[in-house]
């Protein structure tokens, strides 16, 4: 018995690979670093799902039933009233997909896919106050999801950006979320019920879908010369550094490169705030020569929180929201699984060990 199951192998998936120890992700055949380069949204999903799911996949077709899904699901979003308004965005996403049919087709899938896609910049534009904008079938999800928050079409840099960070976080091993799509497929529930499971695990602060965090220590830091001082009172008084240390990687975690590069395009036209790289650049380097220096037992190096945090700022999310953005890129993870556990594993049923209190002899 292992209490948290690690190391505990629960199954086995053609879908991801993650190397702790070389600090590597593969996907599906392909490393992060190749994948990112050049993939869209579009073609991960065509990637994650082949062979699992009837019907065609080819780039063109997926793009355009995606875009018609994007306008199916938006008139869903008249449900929202002002009582759900006032809960977190993630609960709101949720609460909307918990309206699609349950199902383990194509169909369901894409509605699955397309439906956070539309509900968040819908929630984050009703919460402050303006109209949502429909989606438009004719752009990428990426660029869409972009122009439903703002208005207007997004820089090629931004879309480029976003589909970046969509495809890097697509899929990773058998994290929580993960895990939990596989037990509730594994029993022969619709996609709709193991995509719900796995947001329901994603909102876990211990999971790393959230990482807002990362911003409020930067501003806590404030300047570049006050970064290894507050850092070093943050460690005294038993803290934990945001976007620092994983559960698996015993180095650097490739997420995280994926994600700054992914980051240059943005600040090479000026569509980020230089100011705040900088500082955070700072605030890396001297985060990692102090943990060096006061854990060197502990293999503590950058996460994805860190640079996801800088990235979705610079696109014009919400710190709030970003745990619902990071459900966008990984329910085409979730969907796989679901579907991989469906056609090839059994039903996940683990026993337990009992170390409460005996019954009286009679």
């Amino acid at each position: 018995m292992k209490n948290g199951l690690e190391d505990v192998i629960a199954a086995e998936t053609q879908l991801s690979d993650v190397d702790g120890e070389a600090g590597r992700l593969v996907i599906r055949g392909v490393s992060l670093e190749h994948l990112v380069d050049d993939a869209s949204y579009e073609d991960v999903v065509i990637l994650l799902l082949g062979g699992l799911i009837e019907g065609n996949l080819q780039k063109e077709e997926l793009r355009r039933r995606l875009g018609h899904m994007r306008t199916e699901v938006f008139a869903d979003i008249r449900t929202i009233d002002d009582h759900i308004l006032e809960l977190p965005p993630v609960d709101i996403m949720r609460a909307l997909i918990a309206r699609l049919p349950d199902g383990d087709d194509l169909e369901a899938a894409l509605r699955l896919l397309a439906a956070p896609a539309v509900f968040l910049p819908a929630i984050l534009r009703l919460k402050n106050g303006d109209k949502p904008i429909a989606p438009s079938s004719s752009l990428s999800q990426s660029a869409d999801i972009l122009a439903m928050l703002g208005g207007g079409l997004p820089s090629a840099e931004k879309v480029k950006a976003l589909d970046a960070y969509l495809v890097t976080i697509s899929d990773h091993g058998l994290n929580a979320s993960t895990f939990a799509s596989r037990v509730i497929a594994s029993t022969g529930a619709g996609l709709t019920s193991s995509v719900l499971g796995a947001i329901g695990a994603l909102k876990g602060p211990l999971h790393g879908g959230a990482p807002g965090p990362v911003l409020d220590m930067l501003d806590a830091i404030g300047t570049q010369e006050n970064a290894k001082a507050w850092l070093n009172q943050a460690l005294d008084r038993g803290e934990r550094l945001m976007g620092f240390g994983h559960r698996v990687y015993r180095v650097r975690d490739p997420r995280a490169d994926a994600l700054k590069l992914a980051l240059k395009p943005l600040i090479e036209a000026g569509q980020v705030d230089r100011e705040r790289t900088e500082l955070a650049s700072a605030v890396e380097q001297a985060a990692l020569a102090i943990l060096k220096e006061r854990k060197p037992d502990r293999p503590l190096d950058v996460n994805v929180e860190f640079y996801t945090a800088l990235l979705l700022d610079a696109l014009g999310f919400p710190r709030d929201a970003f745990t619902g953005v990071f459900a966008i890129g990984r329910t085409i993870g979730w969907i796989a699984h679901a579907r991989e556990q469906a056609l090839k594993g059994r039903l996940i049923r683990p026993r337990s060990v009992y170390v409460g209190p005996l019954p009286r002899a009679a």
